[in-house]
């Protein structure tokens, strides 16, 4: 059961770019109201990442040196994607993301880097914003359910969100952002 219908994202914010070349890096800090210790096991572990994360991997991710094939949702092809850095519940690197947890007053303060094409700046930063509103409910017992890739796209809070983070980072919008009410063709 999900509770997206009771689900909508806050407003952009968190979120920068460094720029350089085409890809650019997308950074994202988010305050997670769960100790690192709790989210730690949510970024490494297989099924954990199948419940929010917009990516599906088949093998755990905690230790370095594993191999795994990680395929993004609405692409069929998997990704031999290698661990560099796993340093629980403190650093984790593989591929183009890097994540970093922080011990905060309020839970964790997880920040995340990855690389992307400076086209799909705006709607990574969206997607991802939207993935950790889910990690945090599913951490919290309050699962609202994976929102990711086409589906993510035809939802309206995915939509606003791409128009901001356009406009913050100062990218074009799509035209269907920069309207009232968004179309996007399925």
């Amino acid at each position: 059961m999900t509770h997206l219908d009771h689900y909508t994202p806050d407003p952009a914010y968190g979120a920068q770019v460094q720029k350089g070349g085409d890809k650019w890096t997308l950074i994202l800090v988010r305050e997670l109201r769960h100790a690192p210790e709790t989210v730690w096991p949510a970024l490494i572990d297989p099924e954990q990442l199948r419940e929010w994360a917009p990516f599906v991997v088949d093998g755990d991710l905690g230790t370095v040196g594993n191999t795994v094939k990680l395929t993004w949702v609405g692409n069929p092809t998997p990704i031999d994607t290698r661990v560099t850095q796993a340093d629980a519940p403190k650093v984790l690197e593989f591929g183009d993301i890097r994540w970093e947890l922080q011990a905060s007053d309020s839970g964790t303060r997880l920040t995340l880097w990855t690389n992307i094409d400076h086209r799909f700046v705006a709607w990574g930063a969206a997607g991802w914003h939207i993935a950790f509103d889910v990690l945090d409910r599913l951490l919290g017992g309050n699962p609202i359910g994976r929102l990711a890739g086409a589906e993510a796209m035809k939802f309206a809070g995915w939509q606003r969100l791409v128009g901001e983070y356009a406009e913050q980072f100062g990218v074009k919008a799509p035209k269907w952002a920069q309207n009232t009410e968004p179309q996007l063709r399925s």
